[in-house]
């Protein structure tokens, strides 16, 4: 797979901080590519270097195949956490300029307003100016702003910042179509829940070093614990417990009497799902068997803390 950016040992210091360091990342076409990391990890000012607000010191952004050059701002679409509209203008005033700014004839920019103004049910706030918006009513203008020239590449940070929970899900749904529709998707949250449901790919920084990068299900194996979730019913809990004793690693995790299911958590160790299950089997009936896959969530913590 083709990538529509490539950061390439990129470098950025201010005096004596440095806030990216040897960063290198690729993001595959069609993706929706996570970037985390903490607060201060280097992660925006990776991003104003994508938009070409700052340069690198050193290193080289490779957009869809070409050395980042000026005029490939017209491919990106950015959506900065600290929002950026006049609260003087009026919204559909406001619009119509951006998007010419965006390199579209009033025409073309006028047509796409129409369009996002009925997709995101926002037809009456044309005339009203910035200021008589909510935070959340805000956010929907500047998402439309962000998308209507239709970027190839499109950067969105902390999009769902001032979003109530149902106008959240109704920009999550516009980005997944839009990613459909073959824009890329450079998506910077602290929301990991949104990671999982949203994204291919990831990449984790953390003081300025990329620590991850690759596809989300291929993390989770570097991940995996090699831990299963297990239920089982059996009139023989002291025997099944020095069975699976002699193997495993496990921890009893809720258990009340005979009649009740048990639930445990087991270490593998060197053994093999198989053998588990076959231990099990021999000691009763079991009713829950998965392996425990850490979330994205689990990931963050873990590699930061360490």
């Amino acid at each position: 797979m083709s990538n529509i950016l490539e950061v390439k040992n990129v470098v950025k210091q201010y005096g004596d901080y440095t806030a990216l360091n040897e960063v290198s990342l690729s993001v595959p076409k069609g993706s929706i590519y996570g970037l985390l990391g903490p607060n201060g990890a280097g992660k925006t000012s990776l991003i104003r270097i994508i938009n070409q607000i700052t340069m690198p010191d050193s290193g080289q952004v490779i957009l869809d195949g070409e050395p980042l050059r000026p005029e490939h701002v017209a491919l990106i679409g950015y959506m900065p956490e600290e929002r950026g509209l006049y609260k003087t203008m009026k919204v559909g005033e406001q619009c119509l300029y951006l998007a010419q700014l965006k390199g579209l004839s009033k025409q073309d920019a006028k047509t796409q307003l129409d369009y996002w103004f009925d997709r995101l049910e926002i037809q009456g706030w044309w005339n009203k100016k910035m200021q008589e918006l909510s935070k959340g009513m805000a956010q929907k203008v500047q998402f439309v702003v962000t998308v209507l020239h239709k970027p190839k590449l499109l950067i969105l940070d902390e999009p769902f910042s001032g979003f109530d929970p149902v106008n959240a899900n109704l920009i999550k749904d516009e980005i997944i179509e839009l990613n459909k529709q073959g824009t890329s998707v450079i998506f910077s949250t602290h929301r990991m829940e949104s990671v999982e449901e949203m994204c291919d790919y990831i990449a984790l920084i953390h003081k300025s070093n990329k620590l991850i990068e690759g596809k989300l299900t291929d993390v989770k194996k570097q991940f995996r614990t090699n831990s299963y979730e297990v239920g089982i019913l059996s009139n023989n809990i002291e025997g099944l417990m020095y069975d699976l004793s002699q193997k495993f690693t496990l921890s009893q995790t809720d258990f009340k009497s005979l009649n009740d299911e048990l639930k445990l958590e087991i270490n593998l160790g060197t053994a093999t799902p198989n053998e588990l299950l076959n231990t099990l089997l021999q000691r009763g009936q079991v009713t829950h068997f998965v392996e425990k896959i850490p979330s994205v969530n689990d990931i963050f913590i873990k590699t930061v803390t360490e």
